[in-house]
């Protein structure tokens, strides 16, 4: 009886846990009480370590993924095993939806780069809440949307711009993406590693490490580490966007 209790307690508390940070998630934002504790109940959490694959491009979409807390990249890969990193998310951030909405494979690879934990709500779940909650089919369309403009501004920067603004454009894209901002300064911690960043932008690695440090000379960026400041947004993203 009072083990019943206890695993009762815990399962409480995992709901009430579940509903704290599905709170801060975009699509889930305008959503009330009740509702927001029928997605945490359905919800399920799984852990990655660094490098592992949660999703293969091509695979069938059976959930989606809400990042409780790490970082992940999604990527395309073409026939001799070279990455093209689309976008690096962070916590709060959620992915695969597409493949749950037509029913198409997955379009990308998405991979570890952190540590991560994520809530993974599976189709039917997720295809009911649609169909239940037209708030968040609203709240999931207006994501889509501004993710669509995103792809509009990397694609217009991979094919236009020259490399510094290829890299410029890529700090402002994970300044969006996981960054925090500070009265003007924005903190991007964990930076992706250089090749991963070479990835995004469509170049080397020694052009990323050249770009950045001209950057830093200009006082537009700061290197702590693994840990990158941008220390006027506005007027880095004016100068180069």
């Amino acid at each position: 009886m009072i083990a019943n209790t206890i695993l009762n307690q815990k399962h409480d508390a995992g709901i009430i846990e579940a509903m704290q940070f599905l709170r801060n998630v975009p699509i889930f934002s305008d959503i009330d009480e009740n509702e927001l504790m029928q997605i945490a109940r359905v919800g399920v959490r799984k852990k990655y370590k660094r490098g592992n694959v949660i999703l293969l491009e091509e695979e069938i979409g059976a959930a989606l993924f809400v990042i409780i807390s790490g970082k992940v990249k999604i990527i395309r890969s073409d026939e001799d095993g070279r990455e093209v990193i689309l976008s690096i998310l962070g916590e709060n951030d959620f992915f695969g939806e597409m493949a749950l909405l037509d029913g198409l494979a997955r379009s990308a690879s998405v991979v570890a780069i952190t540590k991560s934990e994520l809530f993974m709500i599976h189709r039917r779940d997720f295809l009911k809440l649609l169909n239940d909650y037209p708030a968040v089919a609203i709240s999931l369309l207006k994501e889509l949307t501004m993710r669509l403009r995103k792809a509009d501004t990397q694609i217009k920067s991979l094919s236009l711009k020259d490399a510094t603004g290829r890299v410029a454009n890529v700090i402002l894209q994970l300044a969006d993406d996981i960054g925090k901002i500070r009265k003007g300064r924005v903190e991007i911690d964990q930076l992706p590693l250089q090749q991963d960043l070479a990835n995004m932008a469509g170049t080397s690695r020694e052009t990323i490490s050249r770009v950045v440090h001209m950057f830093i000379r200009k006082g537009h960026l700061e290197l702590q580490g693994d840990k990158l400041i941008i220390n006027d947004y506005e007027k880095f993203k004016s100068l180069y966007l």
